[in-house]
């Protein structure tokens, strides 16, 4: 095995979801500023700046970041492994043994449901911590989920 980019895509529409997740993190503190602003309205031009500020960081964010994530987040598994390559500024790539699986797990959140998302976890007994591959397609995970499980029942090795 070597480390390679990994083959498949997440979804589309975790684009979206990343999206709505970035917004849910600037709207609060837009909004902060702008209670202060309305409370304190001696300093006015220096809270419209700040607010402004906030604006122009926020906006990139919410830009920028889904897009970039989505090119970036990338998973594969081949008889022999789970691949896996996700972040945006840390960018870590993985690679787990099939052997080595110990659970499988799929997650979705309230907002992933909106979107039609997924999360699956795969547990290994690397001191590194699962893989996590974020924002698959809901079809496309329980798949994942049933490929792995299937397997990992089939290798019987412990890969040690």
């Amino acid at each position: 095995m070597r480390l390679r980019p990994p083959r498949h895509l997440v979804s589309r529409k975790a684009i979206g979801y990343w999206t709505l997740r970035a917004l849910g993190g600037w709207l609060p503190i837009a909004a902060v500023q702008v209670i202060w602003m309305l409370d304190d309205r001696g300093h006015v031009p220096w809270h419209l700046a700040g607010l402004i500020l906030t604006g122009v960081l926020g906006a990139a964010h919410v830009i920028v970041m889904p897009q970039w994530r989505f090119r970036v987040h990338r998973w594969e598994v081949t008889p022999e492994a789970v691949y896996t390559q996700s972040g945006w500024f840390d960018q870590e790539r993985r690679i787990a043994p099939i052997s080595r699986i110990q659970t499988v797990d799929s997650e979705r959140g309230p907002f992933e449901r909106l979107f039609g998302l997924a999360n699956v976890t795969v547990t290994t007994a690397s001191a590194a911590g699962p893989l996590k591959i974020r924002g698959l397609d809901l079809e496309a995970a329980e798949r994942l989920v049933d490929r792995l499980t299937e397997g990992t029942a089939a290798d019987r090795s412990d890969a040690t």
